[in-house]
């Protein structure tokens, strides 16, 4: 069924009743802060699991908050597809290498050299900037309109991959620390700010990321005049670089000045601060100002949303679908997990670039009925249940092997999958995008919520403090409040009545 352009726009009308309008102050408060735990909670919980498929994390989270609030009105399946472009795009920056940027800021050895301050802060701008930059571009072109079907998206991802290694070869080489020939840019450490030191610098590629970014928005904007999506590749570029930067202030703040948590102006919470981790604390709040920022942006750009003007049109078969995502789950699987002789490494590479690990998901996603709640639902799912069991049944045994499969993977799995079925059922009997939203954002948060709690040891505030219990407290919260937002979204309209039967 195709919903008209104007009815995207209208919040339900239970919400609608109690005088919050998509063109209130007040809406866009509320949109605000949901989208900020949302991402500040994805986010922190990212940092225990990494890499492309732990930002993921964050992505399904701000990205179902952003569909059930904005386009509550839109079809399941347009509202899907787009949150899932999203969710796929947040992952791709998941492949650079920053923790030596960070360590510019703040490494005991800098502490007191502005410059080197300067150069980490410029450098987690840019590749924050790049991060969500991916993000936001995805989630316009998921919202504004214009149709890309999945033959286009598969000859957009392999220019893009092509211009990333051009990128790399022209921005970020040469590269060898053994003669200490290092890139004329370079954000990770660098004898020039460490001259005696033994250093082991990290190959860096956010140069092929910045030239592919910049490759996709002028395709956007120039040939598919797409005007959404170049919009929110901008807010996203501007998320990113402040939350990075403004995360990391938090950090180095602390590191900079230790004694004004200890006997300085914040001293009376020093009980408490002595638990902060605040390489987690730093995460979680680059999450919250990005998600922030991609929340007003997006809403500031309303207007331009139109998901439903081209139809559900589903342009893969069903077995060429399952075939894609049995193809993407076998390599992602064995590129995370498995140990492979030499002959076969080069699977182990297809997680190396996010760039390249999101083309047959974005392939699906634009083309398919199925993808796009799988790859919310479950897929994104999948290794963050592989790697809990691994810590928690391997890695620190604190949980049996056998239990540990049954618990951390087998319950997360079915119950995802399930969720995933039932939306893809009644994605076809009118379900607004409101419902098919809040239940996702419901299933989600608490399954990612559960797994890092076990990976935090179960670090209640009830139970003796850890390091770990500041972040846990914060992101207990964010579940809770995320709830109770999504119950009130996923209320019925009356229209909607029949969907749920």
């Amino acid at each position: 069924m195709t919903v008209p352009p104007q009815q995207v726009l209208r919040v339900p009308s239970h919400i609608a009743a109690v005088g919050l309008t998509q063109d209130s102050k007040k809406f866009l408060l509320l949109v605000t802060l949901l989208t900020a735990m949302a991402a500040g909670m994805g986010w922190g919980i990212r940092g225990q699991y990494g890499h492309e498929t732990g930002a993921m994390i964050a992505g399904t989270l701000a990205a179902l908050t952003l569909v059930m609030l904005l386009i509550p009105q839109a079809s399941s399946l347009a509202a899907a597809r787009a949150a899932a472009m999203m969710t796929v795009a947040i992952g791709i920056g998941g492949s650079m290498t920053y923790g030596q940027t960070v360590g510019l800021t703040h490494d005991q050895e800098l502490l007191g050299n502005w410059e080197a301050l300067r150069w980490g802060m410029t450098g987690l701008l840019i590749k924050g900037g790049l991060w969500i930059g991916f993000g936001g571009v995805f989630l316009g072109m998921g919202l504004g309109g214009k149709r890309y079907g999945p033959l286009e998206m598969a000859g957009v991802m392999l220019v893009l991959v092509g211009l990333m290694f051009l990128g790399i070869w022209w921005i970020n080489s040469p590269f060898d620390p053994t003669n200490k020939r290092l890139p004329l840019i370079y954000f990770s450490d660098h004898w020039y700010f460490e001259p005696e030191r033994e250093l082991q610098p990290r190959m860096e590629i956010w140069g092929g990321y910045l030239l592919a970014l910049v490759g996709l928005i002028c395709y956007v904007r120039w040939v598919r005049h797409d005007r959404l999506a170049f919009r929110m590749a901008l807010v996203g570029m501007l998320a990113g670089g402040l939350g990075f930067t403004g995360g990391q202030s938090v950090q180095a703040f602390h590191r900079w000045n230790p004694e004004v948590f200890t006997s300085g102006a914040l001293s009376v919470l020093a009980d408490y601060f002595r638990y902060f981790n605040w390489w987690n604390m730093m995460e979680t709040t680059f999450g919250a100002i990005w998600g922030a920022v991609i929340a007003i942006g997006l809403w500031l750009n309303r207007r331009l949303i139109d998901v439903d003007s081209f139809g559900n049109r589903i342009d893969i078969s069903l077995p060429v679908e399952l075939l894609f995502c049995a193809m993407h789950c076998g390599l992602l699987l064995t590129a995370e997990f498995a140990e492979l002789p030499a002959a076969f490494s080069l699977l182990g590479e297809y997680a190396e670039f996010g760039l390249i690990l999101s083309v047959l998901p974005l392939i699906g996603i634009v083309g398919g009925r199925l993808w796009p709640y799988l790859m919310l639902l479950t897929i994104v799912i999948v290794p963050i249940s592989g790697k809990t069991v691994r810590t928690a049944s391997y890695v620190n045994e604190v949980v049996s092997r056998g239990m540990g499969w049954l618990v951390l993977v087998g319950i997360p799995l079915a119950l995802s999958l399930g969720v995933a079925i039932w939306m893809i059922s009644r994605s076809s009997r009118r379900q607004a995008a409101h419902r098919f939203a809040a239940v996702g954002l419901l299933v989600t948060s608490w399954l990612f919520f559960g797994l890092n709690t076990v990976v935090f040891d179960y670090a209640w505030p009830w139970k003796e403090w850890t390091f770990r219990t500041p972040n846990q407290l914060v992101f207990g919260i964010c579940t809770i409040l995320l709830t109770i937002a999504a119950l009130i979204w996923s209320w019925p309209d009356q229209e909607d009545h029949d969907a749920l039967f």
